[in-house]
């Protein structure tokens, strides 16, 4: 099926002014598809237009969650099914589209995602989140800017205080360090979490750290001093080469 020229899924990706993909949740299925040489095509939505477009295709929207409509999304081509968030949609792929295979959790990976979260949190929500408007449209911009400063309670040029962000960094330390051990368990039978072949995990770390490039190239070397991180995008830069 993954061999067919025409489309089979269109997935709905966050827009910005350098025409490529930057969401970390979109990338972990954009790594999906071009892993699994699944052919598709992109439908960029600025914020603002993300919750009209879905809802106008009849998206079943996420009551429980912060918000009821984002990206990731996909469309079925061949079911004309629609699925939202990066998880249901992953699942989905991996049971449609089997092969090659991609495991979707191990307990290794659990553990990663978990740590990678808690320690890297902080210092991209003071690095990352407010260097995003450089690269959205005015109208996105306001978007943004009004929706996060509401949750943050605080201007996000605020959140830039070079000594706060080296200091959020600085905190990571440690904790990136123990991360990157825990990525390189494996590293004697191949460059990724599980050994020689990619899984979910993989495409969870590769896609964070090219938002954080996308978004701002310093930013990304901070993470790239950090062996067990170089590593995985490194191996995953074959995965990476369509962005839009």
């Amino acid at each position: 099926m993954a061999a067919q020229t025409e489309t089979e899924i269109v997935l709905y990706d966050l827009a910005c002014t350098k025409n490529v993909c930057f969401s970390p949740t979109v990338w972990r299925i954009r790594l999906m598809l071009n892993y699994k040489r699944i052919p598709y095509r992109t439908v960029f939505l600025e914020f603002p237009d993300i919750e009209p477009t879905l809802k106008g295709l009849g998206v079943v929207p996420n009551e429980a969650g912060q918000l009821k409509y984002a990206v990731p999304a996909i469309q079925h081509v061949p079911t004309n099914k629609y699925i939202m968030e990066s998880q249901a949609i992953a699942h989905f792929l991996e049971s449609t589209y089997p092969d090659p295979p991609l495991p979707l959790s191990s307990e290794l990976g659990s553990k990663i995602e978990a740590q990678s979260r808690t320690v890297l949190g902080t210092a991209f929500r003071t690095s990352v989140m407010p260097r995003e408007t450089d690269i959205l449209s005015p109208r996105a911009q306001d978007y943004f800017r009004r929706t996060r400063e509401a949750f943050l309670g605080r201007r996000l040029e605020d959140m830039l205080d070079p000594d706060e962000e080296e200091q959020s960094w600085k905190a990571a330390g440690d904790g990136m360090r123990a991360v990157t051990e825990l990525m390189r368990t494996n590293k004697a039978e191949g460059p990724f979490i599980l050994g020689a072949r990619p899984s979910y995990t993989d495409f969870f770390i590769a896609g964070t750290l090219q938002c954080a490039r996308v978004v701002n190239e310093g930013v990304f070397q901070r993470n790239m001093e950090y062996a067990g991180y170089k590593d995985i995008y490194e191996a995953c830069l074959p995965y990476m080469e369509r962005k839009d």
